[in-house]
């Protein structure tokens, strides 16, 4: 049995040291350690020929001498590849290709023109926690424990009172409770909701809230400042509709919308045949939200508005579906 070991163990050196590229490494491999017929698997399998108080030494041997061969070939695997790398150096002499600039996402284009906009009206931007507590997500913004926008199949829960924001809205508290007016203030950022994903739905998806407070802030101001932005994002040739609405951290209320960009006011199935596409919400600040931050509703008023840059993205390019947003294909977002 030793004598056998070593005639394979020379053999399989022998024919190692010969090898020249990976074809030929995988033939001696299979020759040596194949499965069906490798001269180390026959070696293994004669042990069973052989008397009982041999067997563990021959058995030991040929695992040793499997051991070794397969360190060679592991051995030499590296060596050849080392010898293909430098062969597949780049030709100097071939002409230079011009490297792929990266750009922004979509969504950050769109969220960085949103924040031009209002930064150019006076607005600065400001950022807050992703994980919220039940009293700034909810209570604060005049959202009682019995309100449906609370049920634990609308929002992620964590522990103890906890949940991923399902607005931007509490920022707006966080910045009153430490600032006296006069406030005006954006804030973008990620939010969390438990939507079924489809065409126009996602669990993840960005808001950027908007919120106003002075002394003598009306209704018209917020109008103003929501055509303007409207005219700056979408051209000065849109056509808007302000409708009632209604939200529980404002009163009144009211939903922006735009003359559908896909028919023009035609009427088709991406504005439901009504001629018309929501853009965002917004409202008078509820006087009770004052109060929970200590303003005087006598005194000082606001406004707030919110909208999805994905819906906002995807009104202004034409997109119709979100998911395109997080798939991460070139071909979709190289379009921009």
């Amino acid at each position: 049995m030793e004598r056998i070991v070593k005639k394979i163990r020379q053999e399989a050196k022998e024919k190692i040291e010969r090898i020249k590229n990976k074809e030929e490494l995988e033939k001696v491999r299979i020759e040596f350690l194949g499965r069906k017929r490798g001269k180390i698997t026959e070696l293994l399998k004669n042990i069973t020929t052989l008397p009982l108080q041999e067997r563990p030494f021959a058995g030991r041997l040929a695992n040793e001498i499997k051991r070794e061969i397969q360190q060679l070939l592991d051995k030499k695997r590296k060596e050849i590849s080392s010898e293909e790398e430098v062969e597949e150096r780049v030709d100097v002499t071939f002409p230079g290709r011009k490297p792929r600039i990266g750009k922004l996402h979509p969504l950050t284009q769109t969220t960085e023109k949103i924040k031009r906009i209002f930064v150019s009206m006076g607005f600065r931007v400001v950022r807050g926690p992703e994980i919220e507590t039940e009293y700034y997500n909810f209570e604060a913004l005049n959202m009682p424990r019995y309100h449906p926008a609370r049920n634990e199949y609308d929002s992620f829960y964590l522990n103890k009172g906890y949940l991923l924001r399902s607005h931007t809205s509490p920022v707006q508290i966080r910045v009153m409770e430490k600032e006296s007016p006069p406030i005006r203030i954006i804030v973008p950022g990620r939010v969390y909701r438990r939507d079924a994903i489809d065409a126009s739905h996602f669990p993840m998806f960005h808001q950027v809230e908007g919120l106003a407070v002075d002394e003598k802030v009306t209704f018209s101001d917020l109008k103003g400042v929501l055509s303007s932005f409207a005219y700056q994002m979408f051209g000065k040739t849109t056509r808007l509709r302000f409708r009632p609405s209604f939200f529980p951290f404002t009163e009144p209320s009211l939903d922006l919308d735009i003359q559908c960009v896909i028919c023009q006011g035609k009427g088709c199935k991406t504005c439901g045949r009504k001629g018309w596409l929501e853009i965002l919400g917004a409202g008078m600040v509820d006087p009770e939200v004052f109060k929970k931050v200590g303003y005087e509703p006598e005194k000082y008023q606001g406004f707030a508005f919110g909208m999805g840059v994905e819906r906002i993205c995807m009104l202004k390019y034409g997109v119709d579906d979100i998911r395109l947003f997080f798939q991460n294909d070139l071909r979709f977002l190289n379009q921009f």
